[in-house]
C-alpha cells in the first residue's frame, strides 16, 4: 500500500492544535479540530462556518471528503451540512467546516474540539462527459431509470 502525502500549512490560529490524525489504526478518516477562539455556540436548526486554521496542497487525483463525525451526530445532532463536502486538489484557502445542529439543544464548540472527519480518495480527474446526439442513453441496464426508493 503506497501512502499518499498532503502538505499541510498550519495558520497562526491554527498553532497548538493537532493535524488530522487517524484515531485508531483502521479508521478511514482523519479527525480534523476547530480552530476557534473562545466558544461557539450553535443553536438548533442554526450553521456555523467553524475554522480548522489549515491549508493543504493536495496531490492531483485526490480529493479530500469532509464527512460527519458519528458520535456527534448521535449525541447531539450536529452533522456536516453539505456531507461529504469536498475539498478539491487545487483549493489553497483554509479549510473550514459547515455544520449544523439538527438537535434539540444548543451545541458548545471550544478551541480543539474534534468536528469531521477528513478522507482522502482517489478521483478520476480526466473524466469527459460527451453528449451522444440521440434521445436516449444507448447504454441500458437492468435499473434503468429507477431512482429514490426503487427497490421498495
Amino acid at each position: 500500500m503506497t501512502s499518499t502525502k498532503i502538505s499541510v500549512t498550519r495558520l497562526p490560529h491554527a498553532i497548538g492544535l493537532s493535524l488530522p490524525v487517524r484515531m485508531t489504526p483502521g479508521s478511514s478518516g482523519c479527525d480534523v479540530c476547530a480552530a476557534v477562539e473562545g466558544e461557539v455556540v450553535i443553536n438548533p436548526g442554526g450553521r456555523v462556518l467553524i475554522p480548522t486554521g489549515l491549508r493543504f496542497c493536495i496531490p492531483e487525483g485526490i480529493e479530500v471528503q469532509v464527512r460527519p463525525r458519528s458520535g456527534l451526530a448521535l449525541k447531539h445532532g450536529v452533522t456536516v451540512l453539505n456531507a461529504p463536502g469536498t475539498i478539491d486538489a487545487d483549493y489553497r484557502g483554509e479549510v473550514q467546516i459547515i455544520l449544523i445542529n439538527h438537535g434539540d439543544k444548543p451545541f458548545v464548540i471550544n478551541r480543539g474540539d474534534r468536528i469531521a472527519q477528513l478522507v482522502p480518495a482517489s478521483v478520476a480527474i480526466d473524466t469527459v462527459f460527451v453528449e451522444d446526439g440521440g434521445d436516449e442513453v444507448t447504454d441500458d441496464t437492468s435499473r434503468g431509470a429507477g431512482g429514490f426508493g426503487h427497490t421498495g
